[in-house]
């Protein structure tokens, strides 16, 4: 939600399609989605608000791209009942999960469900996006460009405020929460190599 009294920049929209053009084959669906349930990923929650009702969606597909200036992606399918909402959403906040939060993680993920339907979960920033303060550490942020990348958007998010814990915090040794062949899974020291 834009602060009152705070001129805020247009709202970026779609300035690019991803969609590549020519006549060369594409690898099926199937065969795309079977490598990538190879590949492990880490798992976040992405929270909205652009004034009409809250959402959070689980996301696996996000990644840092700069740090200066501080840019991170995700992507988001047309399909998802959030996405609508997210395509008005000037701000979002990005929670980094471990597995003491895999409830949430499981609640982003399940469609249908109210995601805000416990109060005592969440709560406004004073900027006003939804957060869920549980979270191992959050990212606030700016949508600088929404992409068009076939069935999905991508979101450019301009980092601009963070919680994450000092080093006393990780003294409980917390595992991130990963997600892998369709499976919830936990990172900790047992899995360097």
């Amino acid at each position: 939600m834009p602060q009152a009294g705070v001129s805020q920049p247009p709202l970026a929209r779609h300035s690019l399609n991803l969609v590549p053009e020519g006549t060369e084959p594409s690898l099926a669906a199937d065969t795309f989605k079977a490598a990538f349930r190879e590949h492990p990923a880490g798992v976040a929650v992405v929270t909205a608000d652009p004034g009409e009702h809250p959402v959070a969606m689980t996301v696996s597909s996000l990644a840092s791209v700069s740090t200066e200036p501080p840019l991170l992606v995700f992507s988001a399918s047309v399909l998802s009942s959030s996405t609508p909402v997210l395509e008005d959403a000037e701000t979002v906040v990005v929670h980094f999960l471990t597995d003491e939060q895999l409830w949430l993680a499981k609640l982003g993920a399940d469609k249908g469900a109210d995601r805000f339907a416990d109060a005592s979960a969440w709560q406004r920033l004073p900027t006003g996006e939804p957060l869920f303060p549980s979270a191992f550490a959050w990212i606030r942020g700016r949508v600088a460009h929404r992409l068009e990348a076939g069935n999905s958007i991508l979101y450019v998010v301009h980092a601009l405020e963070a919680s994450v814990p000092g080093d006393a915090a990780h003294a409980g040794d917390p595992h991130p929460l990963v997600y892998h062949d369709r499976t919830w899974h936990r990172l900790g020291p047992w899995s360097a190599i």
